[in-house]
């Protein structure tokens, strides 16, 4: 995101925003609960950067993958969805890594990241949802840096 230089918005940033002040009475730990807070706040706010003709990267696992039936065709005309996919492969031959480089762009206290088998599980549901809901999504297979950076090239922001 640094890289494209575009102003971002981390929903994590957001998501302790809002527990820490008490605006949310929730757990860092309950996502599911969270995407659902959340998304009435993000979704707005996606409104109000295309009303403002500016551009903004969301990051995070909190956009629900339905989230097209919230927006008329104007507003999605404007939008660029991509979801990073981590194949399977992949993991299994980095996961070491990728523990590594969890708090890479968060200094995050407390990493989430728990096992092989849950991360592997967590990119087929993301894969999976993007199928069902016909997004763009990028499966990373080998070199993590090299296929980003073909993915962004050819990505149409």
């Amino acid at each position: 995101m640094e890289k494209l230089s575009m102003p971002y918005l981390s929903l994590d940033h957001l998501k302790m925003g809002l527990i820490r002040s008490g605006q949310l009475k929730l757990l860092p730990k309950d996502d599911e609960k969270i995407k659902h807070k959340m998304w009435p706040i993000v979704r707005e706010m996606i409104k109000t950067v295309i009303e403002n003709h500016q551009n903004l990267i969301i990051e995070g696992d909190y956009i629900p993958f339905e989230f097209q039936k919230d927006f008329s065709a104007a507003y999605l005309k404007e939008i660029r969805f991509l979801c990073l996919i981590l194949s399977q492969n992949y993991i299994k031959h980095n996961f070491s890594q990728i523990k590594n480089n969890a708090c890479v762009i968060e200094k995050r206290l407390f990493p989430n990241i728990v096992n092989t088998k849950e991360l592997i599980s967590d990119n087929q549901h993301h894969f999976d949802e993007c199928r069902r809901y016909n997004l763009t999504c990028a499966v990373i297979e080998k070199d993590f840096q090299k296929e980003l950076r073909a993915v962004l090239d050819r990505f149409p922001y």
